[in-house]
C-alpha cells in the first residue's frame, strides 16, 4: 500500500509522513517544490501542485490512499486521475466552516465544500476532517512581536477551538490505516474553547515574556493583513470573530480517532515558545 500525502511541507502533512514512515507504510510526499522538503530517509517525493493537473497522473500512480488538502480549482481532474489510478480512499483536510448554513456562498467554506462534494460524487471512499482553528494560526503573533513589538487583535474576547496539528496528523494516520473510520465525517476541535486574549496569556506563560496586545478596529486589522490574506477572507474572518462571543462547542472526535484526548493549547505554546522569545 502506498499513501500519497499532499501539502507535505505543511505541519499536518509533514508530521503525518513521519508517522506513516515509522509504521513501515510506503508513503509518497507530494509538494509543489519537493526540493524544500525534509523527509525521512527512504520516503519518495514527487512534484505535485493541486492547482496544476499536469502532475496528477505521476503522483497517483500505484497509490491506494491519499491525504488531501482542499484546493478546488482542479479537483475534478484530480478525482478522475485518482479513480483511474485505483485510489480507494481519500482523507480530506477540510474546514468546519462547511457546517455553516451559508457554506456554499461562504468564501472560507466554499472551496472546502467543493472538494468534499467532488469526492462524495466519485467512486472513492472519502473521510472528511472538518477542522476547527489550527493552533499554529497563532504563530504569526511571533512575527508581529519581532516586527511591531505587539500583537493586534480586533476581537480579543472572541473564542476559538485551537486544535493541534499533531492531533490532526494522528487522526489521519488512524483514518488511513483503519477501515472502521473510513467514509465518515469528523469535526476536529481542540479540547478547550479559548478567547484570543486567553491564548495570548497562555503563550506569555510558556514563553516567559510579556506579549503586548493592541486592540484595533476591524478596518485596521484588515489593512495590516493586506498582501497576506485575501480581502474577502479577511472580511469573513472578521464576521466570524465578531459572532463567536461564547465558548464554541467541542467534540470528542480527536479522542475517538487517536485514542487520546486532544493536546491542550498550553502544550502547543510550550512546544513553540522559542518562536516567541527571540
Amino acid at each position: 500500500m502506498t499513501i500519497l500525502v499532499t501539502g507535505s511541507r505543511g505541519k499536518v502533512g509533514s508530521h503525518l509522513i513521519g508517522l506513516l514512515h515509522a509504521r513501515g507504510i510506503a508513503v509518497r510526499a507530494g509538494s509543489a517544490d519537493p526540493s524544500k522538503l525534509s523527509l525521512p530517509e527512504g520516503v519518495e517525493s514527487v512534484p505535485l501542485a493541486l492547482d496544476d493537473a499536469s502532475g496528477f497522473r505521476a503522483a497517483l500512480a500505484g497509490v491506494e490512499s491519499v491525504f488531501l488538502y482542499c484546493e478546488p480549482s482542479e479537483i475534478d481532474a484530480f478525482v478522475k486521475e485518482a479513480e483511474a489510478a485505483g485510489v480507494r480512499h481519500v482523507v480530506i483536510m477540510s474546514s468546519d466552516a462547511v457546517l455553516l448554513p451559508d457554506a456554499a456562498d461562504n468564501c472560507i467554506a466554499a472551496p472546502h465544500l467543493v472538494v468534499e462534494q467532488a469526492l462524495e460524487a466519485s467512486t472513492i471512499t472519502a473521510t472528511a476532517f472538518r477542522c476547527g482553528a489550527l493552533a499554529g494560526n497563532c504563530l504569526p503573533w511571533a512575527w508581529a512581536l519581532k516586527g511591531a513589538g505587539f500583537v493586534s487583535l480586533p476581537f480579543p474576547d472572541s473564542y476559538a477551538d485551537p486544535v493541534n496539528e499533531k492531533d490532526i496528523a494522528e487522526a489521519a494516520l488512524a483514518a488511513l490505516t483503519e477501515t472502521r473510520f473510513q467514509g465518515r465525517s469528523y469535526h476536529l476541535t481542540g479540547p478547550q474553547a479559548l478567547t484570543f486574549a486567553e491564548q495570548v496569556r497562555t503563550v506569555e506563560e510558556a514563553a516567559g515574556r510579556s506579549i503586548p496586545v493592541r486592540v484595533v478596529t476591524p478596518e485596521e486589522w484588515k489593512a495590516g493583513r493586506a498582501g497576506y490574506i485575501p480581502a474577502d477572507i479577511a472580511d469573513e474572518l472578521l464576521v466570524l470573530w465578531s459572532k463567536d462571543t461564547e465558548p464554541l462547542p467541542l467534540t470528542g472526535d480527536i479522542e475517538e480517532l487517536t485514542g487520546h484526548p486532544g493536546r491542550t493549547f498550553a502544550l502547543w505554546a510550550e512546544e513553540n515558545a522559542p518562536a516567541f522569545r527571540g
